[in-house]
């Protein structure tokens, strides 16, 4: 399954400056146990904006640039090949950023989105779900408190 997560604003923003504009622990947490022992696909700018690869997972990478080659990650110039260089019996997830997003839509099978329940302002974008391609089959809200400055709601999609 190609599988693809977020965090996600009302807007669909992402974030801004490479960065994202909001912080939920319980989502990193979450993101954190999907993602362990499978591959992830990013972009460029994604994996440079993590402090180091992140463990126990292998990085699939997205790039332009023909001497880009950080050590243990598999680097790829299209989302075709990223795709290729994942086991198919294996979940694979697709991490981002905006670009990427974009180019993996017509392959993923799933969207897992943490819907962050407010707008921002940014320069990077998640694709709108087209209701039409996807159903909604899980839902779960999750209240603001003292280490969630938002209300957030995580949800999962499948192709129909």
């Amino acid at each position: 399954m190609i599988i693809m997560i977020a965090a996600v604003a009302e807007n669909n923003a992402l974030g801004k400056n490479n960065e994202l504009v909001w912080h939920l622990p319980n989502d990193f947490k979450r993101f954190k146990a999907l993602t362990t022992n499978h591959y992830i696909i990013m972009g460029r700018k994604t994996f440079e904006s993590f402090p180091k690869p992140l463990p126990n997972r292998t990085h699939v990478i997205i790039t332009r640039q023909k001497d880009y080659n950080p050590e243990g990650c598999i680097v790829v110039d299209s989302i075709e090949k990223a795709l290729a260089a994942c086991p198919e019996e294996e979940d694979s997830y697709v991490i981002g950023g905006g670009e990427i997003y974009n180019l993996a839509l017509p392959f993923a099978d799933i969207i897992e989105i943490t819907k962050v329940h407010q707008t921002f302002e940014a320069d990077t974008f998640f694709p709108t779900i087209n209701k039409n391609e996807w159903q909604l089959v899980e839902a779960e809200t999750n209240l603001k408190d003292e280490k969630h400055q938002y209300e957030y709601t995580y949800e999962t999609y499948i192709r129909k």
